[in-house]
C-alpha cells in the first residue's frame, strides 16, 4: 500500500467516505466550452458508492442514507427541502404498530415505575443480554405459519390503516366520505423495525394535511386527542385475509394490541424545546431506517436452496421462520407473495422506509441537489460560475466492485471510521 499509487487510491476511497464495497469505474470526463474547447479532462479510474442502507454492510453508505432519511423525515416535520414551513403547525402524532403475539416468547416486563417483572412466558427474571429474550416459551406451539404470513402482508395492512384512518378522522368531522379529499388528507414517514422475535413493528409521523397537502391547512375540528383517537382506531378496525391453503388454512391478520400514538407538539419560530422533539423524532426513524434484519437474524442475503438454511448462523426460533418462509413460498397459492426470494427476511418483503407521496421532498431530489452542489464547486474551482456554457462529457464503464485484497479493505474501513467520526463531531457542535 506505499506503491506510488497510494495517495491516489486513497483519493479515491476519501472521496465514497471509505465505501466497503465501491464500484470501479474505468473511463474519461470532460468540461467542454460552448465552442467545443475543453476546460478540463480527466481519463483514469474512479469509484462510486454502492449506496447499501444498511449499516451491517458498509457504514459509510448507511450514515449516508440515515442522513438523508433525516432529511426526509425532517422536512415533514418543519419545513424546508421544498416544503412549506407551516407545515410544522399541522397536527401529527408519532405512531407504532406493532404486530399481534403467535405464542408466549421470553420477556422484560416491567412495572410503571421501570422495576422488571418476571418472564410472562417462563417465570423467570431476564438480564438484558439474555439470548432467550425474544424467543418462543414454547416452540412447538409457536404459530409460526401465522407469523411468517403476518409478515408477508403488513405492508397491505399498512396501507388499509391509512385509508381507513382517513375515512375514521372523516367521519369523526362530520364528513362525507366522497367528499374526504375536498377536505384533508393524511400524509405520514414510517419505518419499520425488527423485534427480537423476529416481527416487525412500525414507526411513523402521521400528519394531517388541507386537500392540497402541506400547503393547505388542515379542518380546524382537527386536534391531537382526535388524531391518536383515529390511529387506534383505525388500527383496530383494518384486517387482511391470507390466501385459502389446504396445506394451512386462511389466516385473518391484524395489528397487534399494542398501538401507541404520541403527539408530536407544534412549534413556532424560535421554539427551540419543539424542534428539539422534532429532531428527536426524524433521528429515530432515520437510525431504523439503516438497519437489516440485524441482530434478529444475521442474514443480509437470500437464501439460494433449502439445504443452506441449517447452515444459517442464526438462532433456532430465526432458522425456523426462514424454514418455513421458503416451504410456504414453495406452495402454489402462495407464490405471488414470493415468499423464498424474501426468506431471508423471515418473510417481510416490504420497504423498511415509505412515505406518502405529499409527505415531503423524496430521497431523488435530495441526491439531485447533493449532485449539482458537488458539480457547482466543481466548476466554481475553474471559474465557470455559469453553468449554461458548458458541457460535461463522461464514459465510464464498470470494471469491478470492492478491493482487492484485505490491506486495501482495512485502510478503507479506517478512513471511514474516521470520516463518520469527524461527521458525528460536526452535528454534535451544531
Amino acid at each position: 500500500m506505499r506503491s506510488n499509487g497510494f495517495a491516489e487510491w486513497k483519493r479515491r476511497v476519501e472521496g465514497v467516505g471509505g465505501c466497503a464495497r465501491p464500484v470501479r469505474l474505468a473511463g474519461s470526463s470532460a468540461v467542454q466550452a460552448g465552442d467545443g474547447s475543453a476546460l478540463s479532462q480527466f481519463e483514469g479510474m474512479i469509484f462510486t458508492a454502492c449506496g447499501n442502507r444498511r449499516e451491517a454492510v458498509c457504514a459509510a453508505c448507511s450514515a449516508r442514507y440515515a442522513a438523508d432519511t433525516f432529511q426526509l423525515v425532517r422536512a415533514g416535520l418543519t419545513g424546508g427541502k421544498s416544503v412549506p414551513e407551516t407545515v410544522s403547525e399541522h397536527v401529527r402524532v408519532f405512531a407504532t404498530l406493532t404486530a399481534p403475539s403467535f405464542g408466549k416468547v421470553h420477556n422484560q416486563p416491567r412495572t410503571r415505575s421501570g422495576k422488571y417483572r418476571p418472564c410472562t412466558g417462563c417465570g423467570e427474571y431476564h438480564h438484558d443480554a439474555d439470548p432467550r429474550l425474544g424467543m418462543p416459551a414454547d416452540p412447538a406451539s409457536y404459530d409460526y405459519i401465522g407469523a411468517v404470513l403476518w409478515q408477508a402482508h403488513c405492508t397491505e395492512l399498512w396501507r388499509r390503516f391509512t385509508i381507513a384512518a382517513a375515512r375514521h378522522l372523516a367521519a369523526a368531522l362530520g364528513i362525507p366520505a366522497g367528499q374526504l379529499k375536498n377536505h384533508l388528507r393524511i400524509s405520514y414517514a414510517k419505518v419499520a423495525e425488527y423485534q427480537r422475535r423476529g416481527l416487525v413493528h412500525f414507526h411513523a409521523v402521521v400528519r394531517v394535511d388541507g386537500p392540497d397537502g402541506p400547503d393547505t391547512r388542515p379542518p380546524s375540528g382537527v386536534t391531537e386527542e382526535l388524531l391518536c383517537s383515529v390511529v387506534r382506531s383505525a388500527a383496530a378496525s383494518v384486517r387482511v385475509s391470507s390466501p385459502e391453503s389446504d396445506a394451512v388454512g386462511t389466516r385473518e391478520l391484524v395489528w397487534g394490541e399494542q398501538v401507541d400514538a404520541e403527539p408530536i407538539a407544534p412549534h413556532a419560530s424560535g421554539d427551540v424545546d419543539a424542534l428539539v422533539h422534532d429532531r428527536k423524532v426524524a433521528g429515530y426513524i432515520a437510525k431504523y431506517a439503516t438497519k437489516g434484519t440485524g441482530a434478529t437474524s444475521g442474514v443480509d442475503s437470500r437464501i439460494r436452496n433449502e439445504a443452506s438454511i441449517e447452515d444459517l448462523d442464526v438462532s433456532e426460533h430465526h432458522k425456523t421462520m426462514i424454514a418455513v418462509s421458503w416451504w410456504l413460498g414453495g406452495l402454489p397459492e402462495f407464490e405471488a407473495l414470493n415468499l423464498r426470494r424474501w426468506a431471508h427476511m423471515l418473510g417481510f418483503r416490504g420497504h423498511f422506509l415509505t412515505k406518502s407521496r405529499r409527505y415531503s421532498v423524496t430521497f431523488g431530489a435530495l441526491r439531485s441537489a447533493r449532485t449539482e452542489h458537488r458539480q457547482a464547486e466543481q466548476l466554481a474551482a475553474l471559474g465557470i460560475t455559469d453553468t449554461d456554457t458548458v458541457t460535461v462529457v463522461a464514459d465510464w464503464a464498470m470494471t469491478g466492485i470492492g478491493y482487492h485484497s484485505d490491506a486495501e479493505r482495512e485502510f478503507a474501513a479506517a478512513i471511514a471510521t474516521r470520516h463518520l467520526t469527524r461527521t458525528a463531531g460536526k452535528e454534535n457542535a451544531a
